[in-house]
Parts: C-alpha cells; structure tokens; sequence
C-alpha cells in the first residue's frame, strides 16, 4: 500500500508564470525585522528569485524567508541579524513573487491531489483505522523516513511503555521530543517499579511520593542519563531503549520540573532549537497524551516535506482522551493532524498489534 504523494506545482502555469522577483529588505536591527515582511505558514512556498523559483529550506510558520546567497531559508526573527535580507509583501498568490501552494495540504478537503487520510474530523464515535495507520507507520521504516514522537508522561503512566519501548528497539522511532517528567517516570519505573508511587497495577505504595525524586538524585549522582544506562542503574525502559539504540531525544523543562535529571533543557529557545533539528528531518510525527509539547511541535513542523518528486504530505498524528487538544492543535495552524480520541495505552497496545501483523505481511 503506497500513500506517498507529491504535488509538484506547474511552473509553466499562473500563478507562477509572469510573476515578478521577490523584494528582500534588510533587518534595522538585530532581530527587529522591517515593516512589510513576509510571514511564513507550514504549507510548500515558492520564492521568485533572479528569474527562478526556490523552495525554502527548513520551512516553518511564524518565520521568514531569508537571502543567503543562492540560498532561501526560513527562519525564526530572533536568530537574525542587523542587515540580512528578508522577503517582504503580504500576498501569498506570486503578484510579489511569492507562492503559497497549498494545493493537497489543507486538511478536510477533497481536492485532486488531497491527502485524504488527513481530513478525517476529530471525534470518539469516529473507528479508527489501525491497519491504515500501522501501513503508513511501517511505509516510513521501510523507506527510511524521519519518525519523531512527541509524548507526554501519561504513556509512562498507562502502561504503555512496553510498547512504546517495543517501536523504539524495532525502528519506528528515529527521535523523541518530551519533557523532563516523561524521563523522569520512567526511569522510576525502571529502578523502583513504579511511576509517581503508584504500581503497574495504580496503587499507591508506601512512601512512594518521593521515589521520583530518588530517582532524579540517583541520575544526577551519576551524571547523566546515558551513565546511568552504562552503569546499569537503568535496566529497562524507554530512555534504555533509546540511548542503547543511539536514538535521539531532546527533554524540555518547564516551570514546574522537579529536579530536573541531566540534560533537560532548562532555557525554552534553546530545547526549542534542539527540537527544530529534528523536525526540519521530519517525514512523519505522532504525538501521545501531551497538549502542550504536541501544539508546540506542531508549530515547529511543516504540513509537508520536500522529496525528489516535490513536496509530500506529512504524516501527524495526534493522539488524546480528548477532541480539545487535536481541535486546539488544529486551531493552532497543523490543520493536517489526524486525530485518534483515545487513552494512550490503548493506542499503542492497537497500534503494536496491527504494526506487527503489517511486519509479518511485509515480510
């Protein structure tokens, strides 16, 4: 089963054919850009330039496009310095030079080149189709895609984990964007059994408040979460699944962190540029029980990424107990979510299921 789409736009037709070069003006100060800029969205943008169309690198809403050479980036105004070129106008229809081609990117319609998996309404009466998702989950592997999760500490909590760890160690994960207490519980789990005190079971154990806590101070008495793996404080679970598979993963702090454990990052620009690294390489994204990071994220991903054939519709995921943080994503621009209304645990539990049949089928 092939859902891999391109929408390479014609640039022999309007409105690419007679539009004019882009304008560039440079930046009055460092990270204050000039009246008139042009504001990025996530969909495929095409810039005119010295008789040519260009495709942006690292594309991204909420940024500009800037002139580096021959080269067109997006990127955030706060990296930019006094003097650099930015693309200016408002219009988005090539009468400036530029192009929003959105053609087969905005969810919920039913276009010639729509990605229709995408514009399913978010609703819990709505069946989820397990085999579709396990096949597109399964494409990505085999084509050696860019699979980034972004998950939230109730995986840890609902028993998930297992198999959380299970797509980790079998290839389906290629980077991990969470937060200090997704780290933090299940390295919990992995010393003392338990997650927030509580068993697999959800009772309470005596005194097991503070076992996260002794879970952080052990952690940070070792250095850092990879020693702890290499000294065998950590014998299982996720974080031991992605350091001893050398997957990637970037933790972002908060306000309310405990600890945190080594390596969080404490300073927001800075977890945000980490994540970025991993969602410019992003040909898929599936985000588990966690409103905040997945709307972040989300805002950091594109509703596309490039491939030889042109731009390719990527695939997001969202997954909550609730319609509010796939509709509040959505609200938010990643109009290409799909969203699954259910409990974390049973997701994955499903989701394993049908990726193993889809594996044994593909074989």
């Amino acid at each position: 089963m092939s859902t891999r789409t391109s929408t390479l736009p014609d640039f022999d037709r309007p409105p690419f054919a007679g539009a004019p070069d882009a304008r560039f003006a440079p930046l009055p100060a460092d990270g204050v850009l000039p009246e008139g800029f042009f504001s990025t969205s996530n969909l495929p943008t095409y810039v005119h330039v010295d008789g040519r169309w260009h495709a942006p690198t690292r594309p991204r809403m909420d940024c500009v496009l800037v002139k580096r050479g021959d080269a067109i980036e997006t990127i955030e105004p706060r990296r930019l310095r006094r003097g650099e070129l930015v693309a200016m106008g408002e219009a988005e229809d090539g009468t400036e030079g530029i192009v929003v081609h959105g053609a087969g990117f905005l969810g919920g319609g039913h276009g010639a080149n729509e990605f229709r998996f995408m514009s399913t309404e978010v609703s819990r009466e709505r069946p989820v189709n397990y085999e579709e998702l396990a096949a597109r989950v399964g494409e990505e592997k085999r084509r050696g895609g860019y699979l980034v999760w972004v998950v939230g500490p109730a995986l840890v909590h609902s028993r998930a984990r297992a198999d959380f760890e299970w797509f980790i160690r079998n290839g389906y994960v290629q980077a991990v964007l969470a937060g200090n207490a997704v780290a933090v519980h299940d390295i919990e789990a992995a010393i003392f059994g338990t997650t927030l005190g509580m068993t697999s079971a959800g009772q309470p154990t005596e005194g097991g408040h503070g076992l996260h806590m002794r879970a952080i101070n052990r952690v940070r008495a070792e250095g850092s979460i990879e020693r702890g793996v290499a000294s065998g404080l950590i014998r299982s679970g996720i974080m031991h699944a992605l350091v001893t598979n050398r997957i990637p993963f970037v933790l972002a702090g908060s306000i309310r962190d405990d600890g945190p454990l080594p390596g969080v990052y404490s300073d927001t620009l800075a977890a945000q540029d980490a994540m970025r690294e991993h969602t410019v390489k992003a040909t898929g994204a599936i985000f588990v029980a966690t409103a905040l990071h997945a709307i972040a994220v989300g805002n950091m991903l594109p509703a596309f990424y490039l491939a030889d054939e042109g731009p390719v519709p990527l695939m997001t995921i969202c997954v909550d107990q609730t319609e509010f943080v796939v509709n509040k994503l959505k609200d938010r621009g990643t109009h290409q979510a799909y969203g699954v209304v259910t409990n974390a645990q049973d997701f994955m539990h499903v989701l394993r299921f049908y990726t193993e049949r889809w594996e044994r089928g593909a074989a």
